[in-house]
């Protein structure tokens, strides 16, 4: 009797399981979709065929959109449907205007956003149009991942979207520059399109231009000034990938030389006293797994800053009797920049002449001003978004012109 209540009574229990699955097309609990993770947007560039891109007249609609946000949020014009008048910004990470703009843009928005006034930026360039050289004033290229972390950086306080993958509503709207800001009324048509102001250098202006074309849509007023110029970097359209093409070619075409140098050498080196530029230095080696994997990242260092005041110089402390493996390595990897190796026997000579302080762990990396003050030194493998930050935040570089 026992047995066959229990029995009953499992049963029970497992009918009781399999019914609390019922009515699953309800879909699952507040709790269970909490606890599933969210679809993430994946950019997918591709080639856009080229054209003419006319600019949005005044007066027009303002077309519609579906783009993904850096906080993983689709946005169509649908979203800002109580707004008295839009904004939409098409800015980028990586030109310097748009750079002197952000704080505008984050203040306008700020002052703004009890008027009636909803504010959305869009990055209208293709990563494939874009070259590691024009690079020069950031730490971030103009994909999608790298626009998460500029928006977190600088906290954002709108919408940040990315039409990269094909650039579908950037041609609608034909943006020439970054930035270039386009301002529609509460009928969503373009009152007003052109400059934030006229002054580009941060802290010499407050986007004066915009905010009195704001100032009057609000009121139901037209503009004084409908259409003014933009000063910016060019929109990286998805059909300049063939000049890309060129400028990747010329770069592996470039010689690639490996020289030896003593400790002397080396100690001069790090003193920098030879040259008016910041001077990056990496110690590797071809045995070493994170100097080979990591190494590539260096080369896009020095053709993002080397056209400023900024030089990469790598050292290679592999042994003098291996000169000819460590030069093969430098060539696959394109490292058409002053390539060292020590030609010392004892490695810890090399050492002590790079920085008494480092351990003689590889990888290392340091960086020094003219002068030899060291601004950045880093053992094991290098935080390359750390690295441009402090490369570009530097006096020397500067985000700005």
């Amino acid at each position: 009797m026992k047995n066959q209540r229990l029995h009953q009574w499992l049963s029970f229990m497992v009918l009781l399981l399999v019914c609390s699955g019922c009515g699953s097309d309800q879909g699952p609990s507040q709790d269970q979709a909490e606890d599933e993770p969210k679809a993430t947007f994946v950019a997918n560039p591709q080639p856009v065929t080229e054209r003419e891109v006319p600019t949005l007249s005044i007066g027009a609609a303002a077309p519609d959109f579906n783009l993904p946000g850096v906080d993983g949020k689709y946005y169509s014009l649908a979203d800002f449907a109580e707004a008295k008048a839009l904004l939409i910004l098409f800015t980028c990470n990586h030109c310097p205007t748009a750079q002197a703009y952000e704080d505008r843009l984050i203040s306008i928005t700020k002052d703004y956003q009890d008027k009636g006034l909803s504010v959305v930026a869009i990055s209208p360039n293709s990563p494939l149009g874009l070259l590691y050289e024009e690079l020069g004033y950031s730490d971030l290229n103009d994909d999608y991942e790298d626009m998460v972390i500029r928006a977190d950086h600088k906290k954002y306080n709108f919408p940040y979207l990315y039409d990269g993958d094909n650039e579908e509503v950037s041609l609608q709207y034909g943006p020439v520059a970054t930035p270039h800001a386009f301002l529609f009324d509460s009928d969503r048509k373009l009152q007003y399109v052109g400059q934030i102001d006229g002054s580009e250098k941060p802290g010499s202006a407050n986007g004066e231009v915009l905010r009195a074309a704001i100032d009057a849509v609000l009121a139901g007023q037209t503009p004084a000034q409908p259409v003014t110029k933009t000063f910016g970097c060019s929109t990286k359209w998805g059909w300049k990938t063939a000049y890309k093409e060129k400028v990747e070619k010329e770069w592996a075409e470039k010689p690639v030389a490996l020289e030896a140098i003593d400790a002397v050498g080396i100690t001069q080196l790090l003193k920098n006293e030879d040259s008016e530029k910041l001077r990056l230095i990496n110690v590797w080696a071809t045995w070493c797994g994170p100097c080979v994997i990591e190494y590539p990242d260096f080369i896009v260092l020095q053709r993002m800053y080397g056209a400023r005041d900024f030089e990469f110089i790598s050292l290679s402390a592999d042994k003098i009797a291996q000169q000819d493996k460590a030069l093969k390595f430098l060539e696959s990897k394109n490292s058409a920049v002053q390539n060292y190796i020590f030609s010392g026997e004892d490695i810890y000579e090399m050492v002590e002449a790079v920085d008494p302080s480092w351990n003689a762990a590889l990888p290392y990396t340091i960086l020094v001003e003219p002068g030899g003050k060291i601004v950045y030194q880093k053992q094991g493998e290098a935080d390359f978004l750390e690295l441009k930050q402090t490369i570009v935040d530097h006096p020397m570089i500067g985000r700005y012109y």
